[in-house]
This record gives C-alpha cells, sequence and structure tokens, in this order.
C-alpha cells in the first residue's frame, strides 16, 4: 500500500436534534461528498484517474476516501496553501468543489474537517468560514467543443453531453423547445457546439460545469480526398503564370527575384 495514501474528511453537526452520525447520513450528501473529492482531486481527467475508494464511519460521520500518494501529497499542500489564501488560484472545478461544501456547512450547520495520511493537521470549513470565488474573475464568454453527443433530453432539466477528446464529457444545459425542433436522430453523431459560460479573467480557465448551449453545428471531421482535389484543381488555374520560388521569397520578405 506504499504507493496509496487517504484523505479523510470529518463532518460534525445535528440532523434536528440527533447528532449527526453515519446512521442518519442521507445518501444525497454522501453522492454530494463523492463528487466534491473527485473534482478536488482530479478536476479534468476522470477517465485516465487512478481508483478512489472509499468508506463510511462513525466519529461523527467520518469519510475516507483511498488514492494514489501522488495526489494525496498535491492535496495535502493547497490545503495547507489554503489555510491562509483565497481559493480563487485553483483550477475551476477544484475551487468550485471547495465553494460547494461552504455553502452547505452554511445551509446544514455542519463543520468538515479535512486531514490526510501526510499530514495530521486539520483544515475547516465551517458555517463561519469564507472559501468562496471572486465574482469579478469570472466573466461571461462563448465557446466552441467538438465531440460526439452521447445523450440529449432530461425530465426535469433539459441538456446534452458531449464526450471530447480535449476534456472529456461535457455536460451542456439546453431548452426543450430546442430539442424538440431537432427531428433527426442526434445521438452518437459528431457536433459542435457554440456554448456559452463562464471564463477566468486572469487565467483564462474555462468553467466546463456550467455551460449554456446556444447552438449544435453538424461536424464531419473525416478526410475527404476527392472534395480535396476539386478545390485544389479549382484554384491551381489562377497559379499558372506565377513564379513560385518569386512568390515563395516575397512571402518570406525578400521582394522578387529571377536567378535566372
Amino acid at each position: 500500500m506504499e504507493n496509496f495514501a487517504t484523505i479523510e474528511i470529518e463532518i460534525k453537526g445535528k440532523k434536528g436534534n440527533n447528532e449527526l452520525s453515519a446512521q442518519n447520513f442521507d445518501i444525497r450528501e454522501i453522492r454530494n461528498i463523492l463528487d466534491y473529492v473527485e473534482d478536488m482531486l482530479y478536476p479534468y481527467d476522470k477517465k485516465g484517474r487512478p481508483e478512489i475508494t472509499y468508506r463510511i464511519e462513525e466519529g461523527s460521520v467520518k469519510n475516507t476516501f483511498t488514492t494514489s500518494k501522488q495526489a494525496v501529497v498535491a492535496f495535502t499542500g493547497f490545503l495547507g496553501i489554503l489555510s491562509t489564501a483565497s481559493i480563487d488560484a485553483l483550477e475551476l472545478p477544484t475551487a468550485k468543489a471547495f465553494e460547494n461544501v461552504q455553502r452547505q456547512a452554511r445551509e446544514k450547520n455542519y463543520t468538515f474537517e479535512f486531514s490526510t495520511s501526510e499530514n495530521n493537521s486539520k483544515f475547516i470549513i465551517s458555517p463561519t468560514t469564507n472559501y468562496e470565488r471572486s465574482a469579478n474573475l469570472l466573466v461571461d464568454a462563448e465557446f466552441y467543443f467538438y465531440g460526439i453527443l452521447t445523450n440529449a433530453g432530461g425530465k426535469k432539466d433539459a441538456n446534452i453531453h458531449l464526450d471530447t477528446k480535449e476534456v472529456g464529457s461535457l455536460t451542456i444545459a439546453a431548452t426543450k423547445d430546442f430539442l424538440e425542433k431537432r427531428e433527426e436522430n442526434m445521438l452518437y453523431k459528431p457536433y459542435g457546439v457554440k456554448v456559452k459560460g463562464k471564463q477566468h479573467a486572469e487565467t483564462g480557465e474555462i468553467d466546463h460545469q456550467n455551460l449554456e448551449l446556444i447552438d449544435l453545428i453538424d461536424y464531419s471531421p473525416k478526410y475527404d480526398e476527392d472534395y480535396l482535389n476539386r478545390l485544389i484543381e479549382k484554384a491551381s488555374s489562377k497559379f499558372i503564370n506565377i513564379d513560385a520560388d518569386a512568390l515563395l521569397a516575397d512571402i518570406r520578405g525578400g521582394g522578387y527575384y529571377n536567378e535566372k
């Protein structure tokens, strides 16, 4: 087990008149904690990440995660930084995960105590702490992504899922009216999407978790040799009387010349 290490999140508080425990900790709260920790440790490359195992124990509620030692060492490092700094410098999914823990602490009057097997000191998020991103660092922007559309719809919140090579799977909010008007089967076909969302004003990092669909773009990345040959043939007549060497020299800034 020398290549693995652990992160512990102990949650303290009450459920009504009862102390918080593993017996009354709701499965939705467990699911939230699992999502938060994954975003804290592996904000983007979730497909290729190392395995994360989990157990829940008494002692208010102790959530213990085991994963690669390298990831836990890095996590330990920025817990130390956060003790004296803001979360603005973190990658957006990681910063948002800490922000969500802060929101839950306030809403439910919980205290979250983080520690790791690499450092026993406690990092605390409570109703009185303030781990939130600076709003003025996030600006509105438009983006384009390309990939395979793997899902579309939703009973309550309509969205599409786009599987991209660059950033993995994206969930993009869409309107039901927009999806209803698409008569063709969209699933498992390549598309480009034009979306709006938030971008960090200083780092340029995109918040992939709050994207809204503007438009779908039919996109076929396959190589079409016939189409390329037609373009070459169409353009060739315009270059018949041009000295290629002289043109290249001019493009390079050397002016026209003739060595003959």
